[in-house]
């Protein structure tokens, strides 16, 4: 017998259970009395529900509540609970519940430039919502070079038995495979609009790049170049835009847009290809890897960063706080943009709504690499 009746977990039903106000105390006491000898048992096999109801004090009717996202659960409950999952180190049985619930709990996810930090971001973010949903993500990825390989990606998918499909792009050709190929099942096709063609721009255009221009702006600078990612990217040329907007509403000058291609070496040869002076006292990047190689070119070409030119990115990837010097950029949550996806995609498959929330937050992050112009 479970140590409380369900009643005793939901909100609204301690007349129920004929709970009295001192009673919560003494439970919550034994309750963590029993967390912590469940977690040391180390049996060797998986938590069951009725372990982690045990070592929380609960019924496993609760737990089961609890997983299934009921929100009709007591916050003291809910805390239990979830410090028992966590120290039992419990994993659902997926298996299971798709028997219980008579729907599979996989997800496909196809994705492509997966070397590519927002990408990959973008995925992580898609990966933990889904298991926070109690999903798996099947991940295949795609070679962009070949446009027949979304039909084989979906012809390996089509073995499992699977919820929905998240199609995760990058490029304009990709979205249009995605968008003239059948799935079969609910699908949400995850990729940053065209701010153009869209006409809902994300933070980091309308709020990130005014605030990048208008800090090197405050800064003194006055004659920028811009190294931007490759055009067949909505979101290179969202980034683009939103720089070209940014320093014309400042009334400053560009004096050059140099392709790139989100590498630290396409950075480094745009800067080392400009031919003579440089004609600008700040570089901004269309991304972080771009400003690296940026950095060096300026360096090999006799010019400090900051001293003569402020160099500044797009992401803040983890290692742009260790550059030389630490790198200014704009912080994009891509995380962000694969939970809001997985959300549509889930509410897609539970017969909702499925619109994806584009409200991504950015943020401008000031480190080194940019300083007063000389």
């Amino acid at each position: 017998m479970s140590p409380d009746p369900v009643a005793d977990e939901s909100a609204g039903s301690a007349s129920a259970s004929g709970e009295s106000p001192a009673s919560g105390p003494r439970r919550r006491r034994v309750a963590s009395s029993t967390l912590k000898r469940a977690s040391a048992l180390g049996s060797g096999r998986p938590a069951t529900i009725y372990d982690v109801a045990r070592a929380a004090g609960v019924s496993h009717q609760t737990v089961t509540r609890y997983l299934n996202g009921f929100e009709g659960i007591r916050p003291e409950t809910r805390a239990r609970v979830k410090d028992a999952l966590r120290a039992l180190d419990y994993r659902p049985n997926l298996n299971a519940r798709s028997l219980n619930s008579g729907r599979s709990r996989r997800i496909g996810a196809l994705i492509q430039e997966i070397d590519q930090y927002g990408p990959s971001k973008v995925l992580q973010g898609a990966t933990a919502a889904a298991r926070e949903a109690g999903y798996v993500l099947d991940v295949v990825a795609q070679d962009v070079s070949r446009r027949t390989s979304i039909m084989a990606a979906l012809d390996l998918l089509s073995e499992h038995d699977l919820a929905g499909i998240l199609a995760l792009s990058s490029t304009d050709e990709m979205t249009r495979a995605f968008e003239s190929s059948r799935f079969g099942v609910p699908v949400v096709i995850c990729t940053e609009p065209d701010d153009v063609t869209s006409g809902h721009p994300s933070e980091l255009t309308t709020r990130g790049f005014p605030g990048l221009v208008r800090h090197l702006a405050d800064l003194g600078h006055r004659r920028f170049l811009h190294i931007a990612g490759p055009t067949a990217w909505s979101s290179a040329r969202n980034r683009a835009r939103a720089y070209e907007a940014a320093v014309a509403r400042h009334g400053l000058r560009s004096v050059a847009t140099l392709p790139g291609d989100w590498t630290a070496r396409s950075g480094f040869d745009a800067v080392m290809g400009v031919p003579g002076e440089l004609g600008a006292t700040a570089v901004v990047a269309a991304n972080d890897q771009m400003a690296l190689g940026a950095m060096l070119a300026l360096t090999r070409r006799g010019l400090s960063v900051p001293g003569d030119v402020s160099v500044t990115g797009v992401d803040d990837i983890p290692d742009a706080a260790f550059f030389s010097p630490p790198l200014t950029t704009l912080r994009a949550d891509f995380a962000a943009q694969g939970r809001a996806a997985v959300a549509a995609l889930l509410a897609q498959i539970d017969g909702g709504e499925s619109e994806v929330d584009r409200t991504w937050h950015s943020e401008l992050v000031v480190r080194e690499s940019t300083g007063e112009a000389p």
